[in-house]
């Protein structure tokens, strides 16, 4: 049996086995093996041509699948996400990774490659945090050589628009921090969280910012959220982590976050106040980053049919 067969054999009976543990309703486990089956495929799909043994073809179709268990993985991670990717969805992909290297049908779902990345359970990435002293105190909790830095980038589309019901969009313009410039590959993770702090929608970061100058950090990027405005839960808030590299430490580090309520929905520009890390997902023991006028810059827009 050749190598490419053998990656094949593990990769099916991975998907099987996650799909199974879906079925069974044992979600941990299968989001463990979603997002390990997910990374392997993500690896195999931006491998060079010269170190691969499949086309590029198949790993354009290898990084679409990555895709789709992501978003399952999601979904199994919301309580509250009736749009998110079902598993009788990921179950048409079987027989697409099992018949990879002669599969020349369209792909079932309009989705795109992710770039590879880090994928946290919910709450490693907050257990990597350290209390930062102009970004040099404190040591890493855990191995930092075990959690390589996220390359971020994973917007979703637009949902499709309902009668009366109205879709969000958020442009990120910038964020002001006192330090912005020594930010390394900085980017924002979005997230809708009810309030107790679970996720109403997947999780969504952002490319790296576009540039840096003077105290900001831009992006000029657009996120859109993944539920109608309508089906948001009450008390619910639309959470901005910021994040960035680490080098001495080896990991991505939050730096602080923003959130926005749900009262606060409205078309046109905001600018929102800046809070020390960890991320309160609950807003319960919420503490300023700092006492100067530096916020994080958006603009809304509102879709309704």
């Amino acid at each position: 049996m050749t190598e490419r067969n053998k990656t094949l054999n593990k990769w099916n009976a991975s998907f099987r086995k996650g799909t199974d543990f879906d079925s069974w309703g044992q979600l941990v486990e299968a989001i463990d093996e979603y997002q390990i089956l997910a990374r392997q495929l993500q690896k195999e799909a931006q491998s060079p041509a010269n170190s691969s043994e499949f086309t590029e073809d198949h790993k354009k179709i290898v990084g679409k699948i990555a895709t789709c268990l992501e978003l399952r993985s999601a979904a199994l991670q919301s309580t509250q996400s009736p749009e998110g990717f079902k598993l009788e969805d990921l179950k048409k992909l079987e027989p697409v990774l099992g018949n990879l290297l002669t599969y020349n049908k369209e792909f079932p779902f309009d989705v795109q490659p992710v770039t590879l990345r880090r994928i946290f359970a919910p709450g490693d990435e907050e257990n990597l945090e350290v209390e930062e002293e102009e970004e040099d105190g404190g040591a890493g909790v855990g191995s930092p050589d075990s959690f390589p830095a996220r390359v971020p980038g994973t917007l979703l589309p637009r949902l499709p628009s309902e009668p009366g019901m109205a879709l969000l969009t958020i442009r990120i313009e910038k964020i002001g921090l006192k330090d912005a410039g020594q930010c390394i590959d900085p980017y924002i993770t979005v997230s809708v969280k009810d309030i107790n702090g679970i996720d109403l929608t997947p999780v969504q970061d952002t490319p790296m910012a576009s540039r840096k100058e003077d105290t900001y950090v831009h992006f000029n990027v657009e996120i859109e959220i993944q539920k109608h405005i309508e089906k948001i839960t009450k008390g619910a808030a639309i959470f901005f982590e910021f994040k960035h590299y680490k080098p001495k430490k080896r990991f991505t580090s939050t730096k602080c976050f923003a959130f926005m309520e749900l009262d606060e929905i409205k078309p046109g520009q905001i600018v929102i106040e800046l809070y020390k890390k960890p991320t309160d997902f609950k807003r319960k023991k919420l503490q300023l980053l700092t006492k100067k006028p530096l916020y994080l810059h958006l603009h809304q827009t509102l879709h309704k049919d």
